[in-house]
């Protein structure tokens, strides 16, 4: 058992103190996962090697700014991390942001016509090409190929004791939540449900079969916006 108080990693925070504790989740633990997590990190990153240039130059050519996105995100026990996507958006999207509206509940913003999505942005979007460089992550054990999706800072902010069961495994490229409909489930809390579905259903056979339904996912391009 370990424990993590929220003030510990936002000390300014004035609200409620919550003493988190977690269990070792066994997925953590797992080497058969590990493995996978190697062998499929090298594949995406060939991918990466070849489609890299092209994507870059159809980057460059649709909006001006740089090539990739990068957030800071939270992972395992709550530590941080960076991640890297392809940009998809203008360069300046987060200052537009209050500009469009949200159609999701809770604590994730979704809008299926967000004019800040470049054109070239809609289509890394709805093939999951955005996500490739995030294949580094994995390589380096900070995210999983399976897992839960990794919150921004704004979002932890106003986590509840619930939502903090989130992090007791990695997160992932996919999970529950992508191969369930993905930008099509606008509620956090159903996000929640499934992330913590993944936790009590996880087994090494069930990441594999998630990972199938992954690529069932996105060869038809479901619920990516």
């Amino acid at each position: 058992m370990y424990q993590t108080p929220l003030t510990s990693i936002f000390p300014n925070a004035n609200s409620q103190i919550w003493e988190l504790q977690y269990a070792t989740h066994p997925s953590v633990q797992s080497k058969f996962k590990r493995c996978l997590d190697i062998m499929g990190s090298f594949v995406g990153l060939l991918i990466l090697a070849i489609l890299f240039v092209p994507i870059a130059i159809a980057i460059k050519i649709d909006s001006p700014g740089s090539i990739f996105f990068t957030q800071e995100r939270y992972g395992l026990k709550g530590n941080t991390f960076r991640i890297r996507k392809f940009r998809s958006m203008v360069s300046d999207a987060e200052q537009l942001k209050s500009l469009v509206s949200n159609e999701a509940n809770g604590l994730i913003f979704k809008n299926k016509n967000d004019f800040r999505i470049t054109k070239v942005g809609r289509f890394l979007r709805s093939t999951s090409l955005d996500e490739l460089p995030q294949f580094w992550n994995v390589l380096v054990g900070e995210m999983s190929l399976v897992g839960t999706r990794p919150p921004t800072g704004d979002e932890v902010m106003k986590y509840t004791q619930r939502h903090w069961k989130r992090l007791n495994v990695k997160p992932g490229l996919t999970g529950e939540w992508q191969v369930s409909g993905r930008s099509q489930v606008k509620d956090f809390e159903q996000i929640v449900d499934l992330d913590l579905r993944y936790q009590e259903n996880w087994h090494p056979m069930y990441d594999l079969l998630l990972i199938a339904k992954t690529f069932y996912v996105l060869f038809r391009r479901i619920g990516a916006f």
